[in-house]
């Protein structure tokens, strides 16, 4: 049986497939889990076949914590059309739990309860997480997109996977007593982006010599946050941008042999 709408013949079968167009495009308006790279899947295909460059998704947090410690975490989103965004964020061990209502919990998982709006062309989602009861490192995973917003699932919406965060969950009396570490490392820093003020942990092995060092995109050095003899151990520096413009920031650990940079953004 086929009818005529508009001078197109359209049979049965075409009526009910367009029936369900809209419940594809609207099916995951309040997110959906099981798309990051914890579970080895495809990622957010509803949106675009495949991850674009042009998305970029960040899980800002601690490292570090200890056994049974909550510690506040954060998925930012840039790029793409970034009308509205949303993410689905899983961990291997541990609990996870939205700050506010943008996000909910669903299978272990959290994800968004609506799509949402930038702020300074960034979208960020903020949530805890609570180490397992055991030593060991953990991960957290993330994936997030950046749509147009028009109600289609089309090629201008984009996605893309966050990289991994790995958080080493430590023995606290441990960590109190002997502030022992096995290697040099510098963590991003968080929040990232930031505004006026985020922190920069970093670790290192050997007692020596250390300099922390900030510099503009274009490599002027705007300010010294540790220049001096430091002990073996984690450390845990302030960096205030309040005098600064919005932008691109690099920072910068020496000490011994390690040397490494990373980058942050101040969005005022």
């Amino acid at each position: 049986m086929k009818r005529i709408i508009c001078g197109m013949k359209f049979s049965i079968a075409n009526v009910m497939l367009l029936a369900w167009i809209p419940v594809i495009i609207y099916a995951h308006s309040t997110g959906i889990t099981g798309v990051t790279l914890k579970g080895n899947t495809p990622g957010c295909t509803c949106h675009n076949p495949s991850p674009s460059p042009n998305v970029m998704v960040m899980i800002n947090g601690p490292s570090q914590l200890s056994v049974t410690q909550t510690g506040n975490y954060s998925v930012t989103i840039t790029g793409g059309p970034l009308v509205r965004a949303g993410t689905d964020i899983a961990v291997s061990t541990g609990i996870l739990a939205p700050v506010s209502s943008d996000l909910y919990l669903s299978s272990s998982e959290l994800t968004h309860s609506l799509p949402k709006a930038p702020v300074n062309n960034v979208v960020t989602f903020q949530f805890t997480y609570t180490a397992p009861a055991t030593a060991g490192n953990q991960t957290i995973y993330a994936d997030g997109n950046s749509v147009n917003f028009d109600g289609l699932a089309d090629q201008q919406d984009q996605w893309n996977f966050a990289p991994n965060k790995i958080v080493n969950i430590v023995l606290a009396t441990g960590v109190k007593e002997n502030n022992i570490v096995n290697s040099f490392k510098l963590d991003q820093n968080y929040p990232n982006p930031f505004n006026p003020a985020t922190n920069i942990n970093f670790s290192i092995a050997k007692p020596g010599n250390v300099k922390l060092e900030v510099y503009n995109s274009v490599g002027n050095k705007v300010a010294v946050l540790v220049n001096g003899y430091r002990a073996e151990g984690s450390y845990s520096v302030s960096f205030n941008g309040d005098n600064l413009s919005s932008g691109i920031y690099f920072y910068r650990l020496i000490a011994n042999d390690f040397d490494e940079t990373k980058k942050m953004i101040l969005m005022k």
